[in-house]
């Protein structure tokens, strides 16, 4: 049955604000980088959340935490280190590579979860997906070696731009398998609860994660110059929540097709910024393995999308 009830706002408005969003994420990583650690940053992103969600829960969500079960709790604590992996990865990623090949690789997470699919879900792969993950797989490797490659001849190096690429991008794709795995688990776990209580249990196992492995670094969990909180505070909210919740209020009123596609928006929008504000400029071979990443996304995203639908 068509939705007919009238939104307040148009929600391609609410997408497009949220789309801003989270492509401000890497942006403000790399500035929070300058002084804090990959692992301190993803930390501080997950246990402010956190912090922003928890009042909501405990107050108008009490007696459904009351109804909890330890299976729930074990599959939220589950998903919560497979998100903290993905933001371990994923920001640390970007001390090694550029902000295009970083986002871009880690997008591919809905292939990911189309490959799983059949195994974990249960779910049959068409042979749709099958092309759009080709195509997707297929823009990853020339995302993958166009930094450290060159053509002609074919030359390869682990090192450039004084950076190491091939690691970053390596980082970036292992961040995207995790966040597969998050999406998965939340796939069977979240419909059966309401949306804060899951995402400030899941957000807290994560922070809990990522705070035992700085302390197992040895890195300082404070003592940071203020410009450093200031960053880490915008991680927290502006991607987090603001980007996160804009694409959970459109799905009330659009396709879950249309949101789908439309946040793949966020590659782009994070390519522009770094060009605007960090000089990232994408050369021909980038922005072309990463064009067919996009595509191989939105024929799986759209697939299934129209399954699920159906």
């Amino acid at each position: 049955m068509r939705n007919v009830e009238k939104p307040p706002l148009s929600p391609y408005l609410v997408l497009l604000i949220g789309i801003l969003a989270v492509s401000m994420s890497s942006i403000f990583i790399r500035f929070a980088q300058r002084e804090a650690s990959s692992l301190v940053i993803a930390a501080y992103r997950l246990a402010l959340a956190t912090l922003l969600i928890l009042p909501v829960a405990f107050t108008r969500y009490r007696h459904e935490l009351r109804q909890l079960r330890g299976r729930d709790l074990l599959w939220m604590g589950l998903s919560g280190i497979f998100l903290a992996f993905h933001f371990v990865t994923w920001i640390t990623s970007l001390e090694y590579t550029t902000v295009a090949s970083s986002v871009v690789l880690v997008s591919l997470s809905p292939a990911f979860v189309a490959i799983a699919a059949p195994v974990f879900l249960r779910e049959a792969i068409t042979s749709r997906v099958i092309l759009g993950i080709f195509i997707a797989l297929a823009g990853s490797a020339v995302v993958g070696f166009s930094d450290a490659c060159s053509w002609p001849p074919l030359r390869c190096t682990l090192e450039g731009d004084g950076r190491l690429p091939i690691v970053g991008n390596l980082l970036a794709l292992i961040g995207a398998i995790m966040v597969a795995g998050y999406f998965m688990i939340g796939r069977q776990v979240r419909s059966r609860f309401s949306l804060p209580v899951y995402i400030s249990l899941v957000y807290g196992s994560a922070a809990l994660v990522c705070l035992l492995i700085v302390a197992g670094s040895g890195l300082p969990i404070l003592g940071y110059p203020p410009q450093t909180y200031f960053w880490m505070s915008l991680i927290a909210i502006f991607p987090q929540f603001i980007g996160h919740s804009s694409f959970n209020w459109a799905l009330r009123y659009l396709p879950a097709a249309v949101v789908t596609v439309t946040t793949l928006g966020e590659p782009i929008g994070s390519t522009i910024l770094a060009y605007v504000i960090l000089r990232e400029a994408p050369p021909w071979i980038k922005i072309l393995g990463g064009g067919l990443i996009l595509t191989g996304i939105a024929i799986v995203s759209q697939e299934k999308a129209g399954r699920t639908k159906a």
